[in-house]
């Protein structure tokens, strides 16, 4: 029987301090609603599904934040990659607009890659400026909007679809969650990643062509976010241009929040997914209790500062 000590230290931190906060956000929704309206809403299958549904979104993109943080990195073109990919899929796409998106995103994810791993220009000044670049383009090529931002019936039937009653964007979040943990755990891809997060010159001397690797890594990053795109522009049945605006800290947060060290090389792919949960759980609770906005920023700040401080900054985890 192996020691109390020992049980202690294997335990995921950052997973067990994210579920605690998860059931206490419940349960200070749930006594309030009882106490205002005498219902338990927040515990309805119903509300649960629905916000599995709106976390979908943010988990996707948190999905690619994630594996460029991994790296050490940081990809702060997601916004204008969710937009840019949504509109011109809505605009131009017809019958490919699924595919056309995805490429929008690989493209951007691939000039990334290049101008970080073979221009070695720092990740967070590189995307930043793609990400005014984005804006920019698509500004000068729709004129500030979309020709057409009503999404394709395939966009329609991806994004508000269900499968017997599963939304498929919860579908589609855990097949790419299931891919996103087989890569990191099971792939000498994933391996490499975290290797760079520790020590990308060693991994350079060990004969791997790390700058491979962080191409691919930021096109996937892109990719996942132009997947989200799509998928919010058929869940609000438009794509418009601040469409990725509120998914760029909440990804970041929830990477954070999830255990995965802010200079790459370690974290695990199951406190990412319960970062997000505890985002979205979080901003729904706070609505339904009719929070001004001032007291939600504050409250949203004080959890993450709090899930940081309780697992502690220097903690490292491993696959």
């Amino acid at each position: 029987m192996k020691p109390v000590s020992q049980i202690v230290r294997s335990i995921d931190k950052p997973l067990l301090f994210a579920g605690i906060f998860i059931i206490a956000i419940l349960v200070v929704g749930t006594a309030y609603t009882l106490i205002v309206d005498g219902t338990m809403t927040l515990l309805s299958p119903t509300y649960l599904i629905l916000q599995l549904k709106v976390a979908s979104f943010l988990g996707i993109v948190a999905a690619g934040m994630m594996i460029v943080v991994l790296m050490g990195h940081i990809d702060l073109s997601v916004p204008w990659t969710i937009a840019a990919s949504a509109m011109l899929a809505t605009a131009w796409g017809g019958p490919f607009a699924i595919p056309l998106g995805l490429g929008v995103g690989l493209a951007i994810g691939l000039f990334n890659g290049i101008g970080v791993a073979y221009l070695r220009v720092p990740s967070m000044i590189f995307t930043l400026g793609v990400n005014v670049m984005l804006r920019g383009f698509m500004v000068m090529l729709t004129g500030g909007f979309s020709p057409s931002s009503v999404p394709t019936p395939a966009m329609l039937a991806l994004a508000k679809g269900d499968i017997f009653g599963i939304p498929n964007p919860v579908i589609v979040w855990v097949l790419v969650s299931l891919g996103i943990a087989f890569m990191l755990t099971r792939t000498p891809f994933g391996r490499y990643i975290y290797s760079i997060g520790n020590s990308e010159a060693a991994v350079y001397l060990s004969g791997i062509n790390s700058r491979l690797v962080l191409v691919g890594s930021f096109a996937l990053c892109s990719t996942l976010c132009a997947l989200s795109g799509i998928l919010i522009a058929g869940y609000s049945s438009k794509a418009f241009q601040a469409m990725g605006d509120p998914y760029l800290l909440p990804s970041i947060a929830a990477v954070v929040i999830g255990g995965t060290s802010i200079l790459g090389g370690s974290g695990k792919y199951s406190g990412v997914v319960a970062g997000t949960i505890l985002i979205v759980l979080l901003q729904s609770v706070l609505s339904v209790m009719q929070m001004p906005e001032a007291g939600r920023q504050i409250i949203y700040g004080v959890v993450i500062a709090a899930m940081l401080l309780a697992y502690g900054r220097g903690s490292r985890l491993r696959v």
